[in-house]
Formats: structure tokens, C-alpha cells, sequence
């Protein structure tokens, strides 16, 4: 102790810069794993087909977004029954038979609420990080740690009201631009705390995983550096680094996500018949419930696709918003040598 506060590196990048490499990799990420659920969602819907009012979940690497189905017409970006899949192959005949742009179905307006809450998400963590370390002079592990929950609780707390109004835009066939129109019916019907409705589970998901992916992430990246005797994080390390903390963090926070995912499909089909939900189940006797009906196997539910989805999106995203950071940092000394 004494040594007084840590000095900020002299090549730091400013927030605008950091949202920029953060937008950047949420945009790649969204690309690159949209695919893949799409396939998963039409695999799904093969087994047990869509009907009215049916909701699914929908994940482009970023965020999870509930979709209600009005009719089969509506869902047939989503769903086309004449096309029967056997596993993989489902790239290759949608591909062929719908066009390549089938694969990003549902991408655009995903990414209006996705890459704002990434970029609020990564900025704030590195805010929140490098504030506690050079300005207050903390050190220790467990700064990643409080920073990464702290800054997911954040960006939830931003993003959890809209995707509520959004899935009741959808379910009523709204427009964007009547968004005022739909907050305000939200509010006069349920109160402004039926905003954040769904936020409980999605917090407790969340940040446990914030936190403990950061934490991982750090201490796995600062490992690779010493064994590689880098001296500066390269788009490997960060890739393997990121893949490796977002499967150990999809694990520890898989009931929680068991859960979530059972209460958004829950809120968006009240939602798409338009009842009021005034009491619904909590977090923990959901997970009760789950545990009598199931054991552990129901709390660990979709295991294998969970980790094969998260952890190539975790190690897509910090690995780009990583590349973007170290540009933008070498941009700026190579400025600061030339006087600019």
C-alpha cells in the first residue's frame, strides 16, 4: 500500500472511440451468429410448428428477443413448412431454396436495440474499470469482476423497458414511429414499473454473467500474455480468452437462464393475447418448480446449444472490440509523437 493511485496508460482511446470498436463487434457478432439460430428456430419449429400467438426466443450473439407469431404468413421469414431439414444441412437448402438473406431473418430491428445496448454495455465496463483502478487506485482481481456486473446492470436496466414495448408493438402489429403511442398505453394500463417487467430474471441471468465472463476473461488473458510473453493482447489471445470465459460463465448461469427464457416466452404470449399478467411466478419458485418436475437436468435444459452459441459470440466480440481498441490506441500515440 502507499504506492498511491495507478497511472492511466499514456495511449488510453476516449469513450467515442471505444463505442465505436464496441459497435463495430457487435455488428460482426450479430453476422456471424444470426445464422445459427435462425437454423435452430426453424429446426424447432420442424418439431413443434408455429401457431398464432406463439412466441420463440431469438438471438443474434448480442441479446435475446422475443418474436410473437401472428399468422403463418408473418412467420414465414422464420418458418416455411415445405422445406424439411435433417440437422446442418439446414444452411445449405435454405440457402438454395429461400436465398442466402434468409439466414439473417429478423436481424435489422434486433440490431436497433442490440448494438446500442452493447455499445452502452463494453464502453461502461471499461469506464467503470479503468475508473476504480487509475482513479481510485483499486487493485486486485475482483475489479473485472464489480465492473462487469455493475455495467450489465446498466445497460438491462436501459434496454429492458423497450424490448418489453417492442414485443407489444409486435403483437399488435404497431409501427415504430407510434412507439410514444404504445409506452404510453403500457403506462396507463400496468403503471410505469410494468416497463421493467421481466427485468428480475433477466438481472439475475445477466450479471452473474458479466461478472464472472470478465473476471475469467482478464485472468485468462493475462495468463496467455505470460506464456506467450506478448506484450500486448493479440487477436488470438483475445479470441481464445473470450470463447474460454463465455463457456465457463454460459455454464454457471445456466438455470437462470432456464428460467429467463421460460419467463419471456411466458410475458410475450400474455402479451399477444393481451391479458395482464398482475402476479407472476418468481425467479426462485420457478426454479423450485423446475427442480420437483425435472432434478438438475431441467435446470441445466440446452447445455450443449447454450455453450456452442455463447462462446464462439463472446470470443467474436471481445476479440474485434479488442482489435478496435489497440487501432484506435496506436492511432492516438502515433498523433501524440507527431504533435497533432
Amino acid at each position: 500500500m502507499g504506492e498511491g493511485p495507478a497511472v492511466r496508460p499514456s495511449a488510453a482511446i476516449t469513450p467515442v472511440q471505444q463505442m465505436l470498436a464496441s459497435g463495430t463487434g457487435a455488428v460482426l457478432t450479430s453476422l456471424f451468429v444470426t445464422p445459427l439460430d435462425v437454423v435452430k428456430i426453424r429446426l424447432q419449429a420442424q418439431q413443434a410448428p408455429l401457431y398464432k400467438g406463439k412466441c420463440f426466443l431469438y438471438c443474434n450473439g448480442l441479446m435475446d428477443h422475443v418474436y410473437v407469431c401472428q399468422n403463418m404468413s408473418s412467420c414465414s421469414s422464420w418458418y416455411k413448412t415445405p422445406t424439411h431439414f435433417s440437422g446442418t444441412d439446414a444452411f445449405v437448402k435454405i440457402t438454395r431454396n429461400e436465398g442466402l438473406r434468409s439466414l439473417w431473418s429478423g436481424l435489422p430491428p434486433t440490431l436497433v436495440m442490440a448494438v446500442p445496448a452493447t455499445v452502452i454495455y463494453f464502453t461502461c465496463y471499461d469506464q467503470l474499470r479503468d475508473f476504480l483502478r487509475y482513479s481510485m487506485g483499486y487493485q486486485g482481481d475482483h475489479i473485472p469482476l464489480i465492473a462487469g456486473g455493475l455495467a450489465r446492470l446498466g445497460a438491462v436496466s436501459v434496454i429492458s423497458p423497450l424490448e418489453l414495448v417492442r414485443t407489444k408493438m409486435q403483437s399488435r402489429k404497431l409501427p415504430y414511429s407510434e412507439l410514444m403511442v404504445c409506452i404510453r398505453s403500457a403506462v396507463a394500463q400496468d403503471g410505469w414499473l410494468s416497463l421493467w417487467r421481466g427485468w428480475g430474471p433477466t438481472v439475475l441471468r445477466d450479471v452473474p454473467f458479466s461478472a464472472l465472463y470478465w473476471f475469467n476473461y482478464e485472468l485468462v488473458k493475462a495468463q496467455l500474455c505470460e506464456r506467450y510473453r506478448a506484450p500486448q493482447t493479440s487477436f488470438t489471445i483475445s479470441f481464445t480468452a473470450g470463447a474460454i470465459s463465455g463457456a465457463i460463465a454460459a455454464i454457471l448461469t445456466l438455470p437462470f437462464d432456464v428460467v429467463k427464457t421460460r419467463k419471456q416466452i411466458q410475458l410475450g404470449e400474455m402479451e399477444a393475447l393481451g391479458v395482464s399478467v398482475k402476479k407472476p411466478s418468481s425467479t426462485w419458485n420457478m426454479m423450485r418448480n423446475i427442480w420437483i418436475d425435472m432434478g438438475y437436468r431441467g435446470l441445466f435444459a440446452g447445455f450443449l446449444p447454450r455453450v456452442i452459441k455463447v462462446a464462439p459470440a463472446c470470443a467474436v466480440m471481445i476479440s474485434t472490440y479488442e482489435f478496435g481498441k489497440t487501432f484506435f490506441q496506436e492511432r492516438n500515440l502515433n498523433q501524440a509523437r507527431c504533435g497533432f
